[in-house]
């Protein structure tokens, strides 16, 4: 059976663990503390403007903004659900199924599976492009609603403001490299599949004998550490949302 290499244990985000699992980098655990990292990723005028949010006059209370309500929390939920059914719903094979390619089966592939890598990377960064746009929208209509509840949630929506423009770009660059370390993990499947299907005691393991069962392994880690980035690039709606129930309730 093809099973991914065993790393050290780590703690933290689902994501990092998954990565660490799955790849054949053996990460040390980092001492750091977030404050800590954070002030490494904060360029001078980014330290400027968060100073200026946390610091300065209260901000006016936007109007004209939406309330926020039942509606709104549904529209959230739609927004994740929506993500996530485009993570497990049609594969990460998605790709070559869109384009209507009919691929002949092969003695490396005889069950005609997509064994070629470049699709699946194209498949994540798709799937990542689609997260960083529905969330970046969704976050900014959230912001939009807090800076209309009190002088203080505006103060917070600008923070958010702030923190979303100086960390995005790292965001973008260690997240994207997340594609590139899959690919190791494919290709060490591929290979211990295929020796599997070369090896005369495979008979022994029937989901060995098809040339596919290494490649829903694949898959199925895909899907896994998508999901698991979703998780992350939700937690500051996750924290709008937390503020707008707290406003609510404080109103009403």
């Amino acid at each position: 059976m093809v099973q991914a290499p065993q790393r050290t244990s780590l703690s933290g985000p689902t994501l990092i663990r998954l990565l660490a699992r799955l790849t054949d980098v053996d990460v040390p655990e980092s001492r750091q503390s977030l404050s800590d990292r954070l002030s490494q990723w904060l360029g001078w005028a980014d330290a400027i403007a968060l100073s200026a949010a946390l610091n300065g006059d209260a901000p006016a209370v936007a109007s004209g903004a939406r309330a926020f309500g039942s509606a709104e929390e549904r529209a959230c939920v739609h927004v994740r659900t929506a993500l996530a059914n485009a993570i497990t719903g049609d594969g990460a094979s998605a790709p070559a199924k869109r384009r209507g390619q009919a691929q002949a089966p092969t003695q490396e592939d005889p069950a005609g599976e997509v064994a070629d890598y470049s699709l699946y990377r194209q498949r994540y960064l798709s799937l990542q492009q689609a997260m960083e746009t529905d969330i970046g929208s969704l976050r900014g209509r959230l912001r939009k609603m807090l800076a209309a509840r009190s002088s203080a949630m505006a103060r917070l929506a600008t923070v958010d403001a702030v923190m979303e423009d100086a960390l995005s770009a790292r965001e973008r660059s260690l997240l994207g490299a997340v594609p590139g370390l899959l690919e190791g993990h494919f290709a060490r499947l591929r290979q211990a599949g295929q020796a599997a299907l070369a090896d005369p005691q495979a008979s022994r393991e029937p989901a060995a004998l098809t040339s596919s069962a290494w490649l829903d392994v694949f898959r199925k880690d895909m899907r896994s550490v998508l999901l698991a980035e979703l998780d992350i690039r939700f937690q500051p709606v996750e924290g709008l949302l937390a503020a707008l129930r707290s406003s609510n309730q404080l109103t009403s």
